[in-house]
């Protein structure tokens, strides 16, 4: 694989050594359906988002699993010392919001699909704001990148990193040990928009198409029913 879509070995053994054993020790693991993750190839991971430890929590399931996942991460990140060189020597890219550089994230995105990169989109865009924890409506980032690359879409469903660290928590619950659960579900069908402009129509419908590719999962490691509409910020 292309070390434009990993790190140094170097940053790559660091990361390694410090977050496994971290991850080992914070939460206990329920895994299935790793099998589902193509080992080669572009690839877009489509996720929900609990907390603000699921991204670490995640990468230890998705390298396991034979793929470096490629986080989108604030772009502010990239400015504070030693963390911004950090963050972009793991092959982070930076999202840009509320500027004319906001387009610039999905292109370097494409780019790393094209060198057969494996990326975590959280297509909520920050952690569910549903009361019931469920993925809310989704951003057209993910979608629009896959309809426009050919990128296949995996839907990744997690449960238990809100139960660690609840958003907008800075201390971690470390007692009793939590349980980290993961399923992976088969690719999201999007063939029904092969060929079509990228309107926003497009883009919603394509984009409720890997929500509910998600949701489905998080419904079956749940074990309950997910609501029929989904949480939409924007209305409330």
């Amino acid at each position: 694989m292309s070390r434009v879509t990993r790190p140094s070995r170097f940053w790559e053994t660091l990361a390694v050594v410090i977050v496994k054993p971290l991850s080992w020790l914070l939460v206990k693991r329920d895994w299935r359906r790793g099998d589902r993750l193509p080992r080669t190839g572009g690839l877009i991971i489509a996720a929900n988002h609990l907390s603000w430890a699921d991204p670490v929590l995640l990468s230890h399931f998705l390298y396991n699993n034979g793929r470096w996942p490629i986080i989108l991460a604030k772009a502010a990140l990239f400015k504070v010392p030693f963390l911004g060189h950090a963050v972009r020597s793991l092959c982070a890219i930076p999202v840009y919001r509320g500027s004319a550089d906001a387009a610039r994230s999905l292109q370097e995105s494409a780019q790393r699909l094209r060198d057969g990169g494996a990326i975590l989109f959280y297509p909520e865009g920050t952690c569910t704001r549903d009361p019931r924890l469920w993925p809310m409506v989704g951003k057209t980032g993910a979608a629009r990148l896959a309809l426009e690359s050919g990128t296949q879409v995996i839907p990744v469903a997690h449960w238990g990193a809100h139960e660690l660290l609840p958003y907008g928590e800075k201390r971690p619950r470390l007692f009793p040990r939590k349980t980290f659960r993961v399923l992976v579900g088969p690719p999201v069908d999007l063939s029904r928009y092969a060929g079509l402009p990228p309107h926003a129509d497009v883009l919603r419908d394509a984009t409720a198409d890997i929500m509910a590719a998600v949701t489905a999962q998080l419904a079956e490691l749940r074990g309950e029913k997910a609501p029929e509409t989904p949480y939409d910020p924007a209305g409330r």
